[in-house]
């Protein structure tokens, strides 16, 4: 029986149409999902939108529309979006969904009969666009006399009866956590962050609002709405079917990774976990944090005119070149940039004229030389046994760093073995060996075709499609395309046996165009 994942990304504040820092999460997270399924594991992988909170009834009443047909709509946006960009998520939850309101009303009452919410009175600096409280010694100045959150929106003085979270009252248990479970936030800067903060000592947290109503209601206090961020977070159980005690639940809580960008770190490593203590429930393994995506070393924003829709990026250069982009070309955890032009240069380098290019090589190669036959039981020099074992060694560190979240690192390793095999078949020279030595073309050309099938298989969580449409055109069945089958031996044999010959092959790794100074 396999064992269960689960992994979810933030659940996305859809106040606007998504930007290309939401598509960055999600096919993170949509590797890392299809990574560990052709692991062996059984994956739960949920993302979805967080409707909720003052900044969506602001927009909708800027708008002239109603808080749940603006979140109807823009949800829809964000669901198309993760669709085209092949996200294999198992569930995509809305928080406006009556299920999702009645398990934030179940974690809500669980800390209530804690003894950790009380009735009181809230003073103090909010953000708006943040959707959080902020102490006065946090703000920074902004201009004039303004002052500004530690993430540069601007705040407002507010003044409201309040539900509070005794949130101060787990001080201690959220450091002895970091300390004793040191990989529960990651990577280790995230985790200082967070240390240095919940040492700073944590004051008792305002969960509740009166002066909107766009939320989910506070059981027994029907004129308060919970705080969007208590809302927010029980989306991870809600798709589990909490408080019910589902198959779901007992099977893939506590989560394996929430998956969420370096912004929200707070949320989801302070407060989250002190909201499950006091619940009693059991914490997530793992909370990672991610960096930002730069367009050309600037965030995005209106103002600069530099917003990117990802879906208009993905029909540029085509949804499997984004995914492998994105991975490749930033080490998960940092900021990185990008550019139409650093897109175009990464794939046809490495996709298109390495990987791409050796794949058709070898198909052509066998279906002009061989009439598309392959043929086991050929003798392996010293070479032939060298390439395979810098393939071997290759995938094993693929997968030891897509497991540590290391993507980048990974598909460098995956690309040395690419260059490996490009550089062998310029060392061996199979079109030479045709007249001179037409058996050991055969042997250079089988040994090539093994690589190839092993490089397809371990990058497919990155580029499903275009690994898949190799993988059959080279035979190999559906159900042979995990990290086991590569283990298996007897697979060439079969395929040898079964009488499958190759097709003239069609390259899955078109090059692309710089793009003109316009497009850029």
């Amino acid at each position: 029986m396999a064992d269960p994942y689960y992994i979810t990304t933030a659940i996305h504040y859809p106040n606007g149409r998504p930007h290309i820092g939401h598509a960055y999460e999600t096919i993170a997270a949509d590797v890392m999902a299809r990574f560990k399924r052709q692991s062996g594991l059984e994956v739960r992988f949920q993302t979805g939108t967080d409707e909720h909170g003052l900044k969506m009834a602001q927009k909708a009443r800027e708008l002239g529309v109603t808080p749940r047909q603006l979140a109807d709509e823009m949800s829809g946006y964000f669901k198309h979006l993760f669709d085209h960009l092949n996200i294999s998520y198992d569930r995509f939850i809305r928080t406006t969904e009556d299920e999702h309101h009645l398990a934030s009303q179940a974690i809500w009452q669980a800390m209530e009969a804690n003894g950790d919410l009380y009735l009181d009175r809230y003073e103090g600096w909010y953000s708006v666009r943040d959707e959080a409280y902020y102490d006065e010694s946090e703000l920074i100045e902004g201009e004039g006399s303004d002052k500004l959150s530690p993430q540069g929106t601007p705040v407002e003085w507010t003044v409201e009866e309040s539900w509070f979270f005794r949130l101060s009252k787990y001080q201690g248990p959220l450091l002895e956590l970091y300390r004793s479970q040191p990989d529960f936030i990651r990577p280790d800067s995230r985790r200082n962050e967070t240390m240095r903060f919940v040492e700073g000592g944590l004051r008792d947290l305002s969960v509740s609002r009166t002066s909107f109503d766009w939320g989910v209601k506070v059981p027994g206090a029907e004129d308060h709405v919970m705080y969007v961020w208590v809302d927010a977070l029980t989306n991870y159980l809600t798709g589990l079917g909490y408080p019910e005690e589902t198959e779901a639940l007992a099977k893939f809580w506590p989560a394996n990774l929430h998956l969420i960008g370096k912004d929200i770190v707070r949320f989801h490593a302070v407060y989250w976990p002190a909201f499950l203590m006091s619940a009693g429930i059991a914490l997530p393994r793992q909370v990672f944090g991610h960096g930002f995506l730069l367009n050309r070393g600037q965030k995005e924003s209106k103002s600069l005119g530099n917003v990117t829709d990802p879906t208009e990026l993905a029909e540029r250069f085509g949804v499997d070149t984004l995914r492998y982009f994105l991975m490749r070309e930033i080490a998960f955890g940092q900021d990185g940039s990008y550019s139409a032009e650093a897109i175009v240069t990464r794939a046809n380098a490495e996709l298109a004229n390495s990987f791409g290019n050796l794949a058709q090589r070898v198909l052509s190669m066998i279906f002009k030389n061989l009439d598309g036959k392959l043929e086991a039981d050929l003798p392996s020099t010293a070479a032939d046994l060298a390439l395979a074992g810098q393939v071997e060694e290759a995938v094993a560190s693929l997968q030891e760093n897509f497991d540590k979240l290391a993507f980048s690192d990974g598909l460098e390793a995956w690309m040395k073995a690419v260059f490996a095999c490009n550089q062998y078949v310029d060392e061996q020279a199979p079109w030479a060996l045709k007249k001179t030595d037409p058996n050991r073309m055969v042997a250079v050309l089988m040994t090539l075709f093994r690589c190839t099938r092993v490089l397809a298989i371990a990058v497919r969580p990155v580029v499903p499609v275009s690994a898949d449409n190799l993988l059959d055109q080279m035979g190999i069945p559906d159900d042979e395309r995990s990290y086991a089958s590569l283990g298996d031996e007897a697979w060439f044999e079969r395929i040898c046996a079964s009488g499958f010959t190759i097709d003239k092959p069609v390259g899955v790794f078109p090059r692309l165009d710089m793009p003109t100074v316009e497009e850029s």
